[in-house]
């Protein structure tokens, strides 16, 4: 049975474009980079390399790129990285959104926690945080604002530009989670106005356990992790060579093939959504379909059923039921939560992400097998 794979929001495999870089730094190259001697410095140039193609690919300068193990560290080096040079008590006042990735919400708790003011900005029906509705949440006491660029769920994209010039006129530092958007749509730094982006390799055709963090020229952050004086002090520890090669090489090839790569993902999408409505009928929904979306993400009901039972009845489809990172948890989703989608609908949903290698076979395949899953459950 072939398997169709349709969950790259969770994971991407590693493209051989970067697995090919990789290799001879896990074979020959296997020195420190901090290491002085020649073999040192092989490893030493390739990750500085790297650092140029990940800073080339989002319109930043090298030394603004700290490597990290992935979106969860480079979220916590943001976030945490900020708000700790204020003491819990002084006010300092921390801007989200009500539907963040774990990996922003889950500090940001800690934080809570911990004394500092939170303030949770509501998205509207559509999945969209609005700059307004940012702009009223501020105060004189606001440090920080973390709104993500993309959804991981439902793939709406965020107004960052927006919502960054408002922070700008409130001298507020401007933190988004790229991890779904990088390689996907543009997240040209200067673009989107941010000061700090956080990148994760294995959304991207690289690595798992390897990721990046953007970090303005001129904004100070704090240490999470304490040791050696690497990635300029901010995240200690010998570089994971091979697999910041790896990043860098797949950033290299995201950026240079985007525009093709965003239309084809679109078409793929619109060419599965489709396929799935003429079968579903009026009563299917998509999350966010009003809203500006990541162009191969499809977030969609098909009502009456559970979709647990749903996937269970196509094995060969590889999809989840919503964000991988909440598969274990129990009740709804906080995006969905977040949209007002009623018990049923939250049950009904299945999230579908096409990537760089869907074939439109591999669409008009898993259409057919999930409509005839539907059909057989209702």
């Amino acid at each position: 049975m072939k398997q169709i794979y349709l969950d790259y929001n969770a994971t991407t495999p590693v493209s051989s474009y970067a697995l090919e870089a990789m290799l001879p730094f896990l074979k020959q190259h296997y020195g420190n980079p901090s290491s002085n001697h020649a073999v040192g410095r092989v490893g030493h140039e390739a990750v500085e390399l790297a650092r140029g193609e990940v800073a080339f690919a989002i319109g930043a300068t090298a030394d603004e790129v700290c490597f990290s193990s992935g979106g969860t560290e480079s979220n916590n080096m943001a976030i945490h990285g900020v708000m700790l040079q204020h003491a819990p008590d002084s006010g300092a006042h921390l801007i989200v959104s009500n539907f963040e990735h774990p990996a922003v919400s889950a500090p940001v708790e800690y934080l809570q926690r911990m004394g500092y003011q939170i303030t949770e900005v509501p998205c509207d029906e559509n999945g969209v945080v609005t700059a307004q509705r940012v702009a009223e949440a501020i105060r004189d006491t606001t440090v920080l604002v973390s709104i993500m660029h993309s959804n991981n769920e439902i793939g709406t994209l965020q107004p960052i530009s927006k919502i960054s010039e408002v922070c700008r006129e409130q001298n507020v530092l401007l933190h988004t989670d790229a991890a779904q958007s990088v390689g996907k749509v543009s997240t040209q730094v200067d673009e989107i106005g941010v000061d700090l982006m956080t990148i994760a390799g294995h959304k991207v055709y690289a690595p798992k356990g390897v990721g990046a963090l953007y970090v303005r020229t001129g904004v100070s952050l704090d240490p999470v992790l304490y040791g050696a004086g690497h990635e300029r002090g901010l995240r200690p520890g010998t570089e994971n060579v091979p697999s910041i090669v790896g990043l860098g090489k797949a950033m290299k090839l995201a950026h240079r093939s985007l525009e093709e790569s965003s239309e084809r993902l679109g078409n793929l999408r619109d060419r599965l959504s489709d396929r799935l409505l003429a079968g579903l009928g009026t009563q299917a929904l998509i999350h966010g379909e009003q809203a500006p979306r990541l162009p191969g993400t499809l977030s969609l009901v098909f009502p009456g059923v559970r979709a647990t039972d749903l996937l269970a009845r196509v094995p060969e489809i590889c999809a989840s039921t919503g964000s991988a990172c909440h598969e274990t948890g129990s009740g709804m989703s906080k995006t969905l939560a977040a949209l007002g989608t009623n018990p049923q609908d939250a049950q009904g949903t299945v999230r579908l992400t096409v990537g760089w290698y869907t074939s439109e076979e591999d669409v008009d395949c898993a259409a057919s097998s999930l409509l005839s899953a539907w059909e057989s459950l209702v």
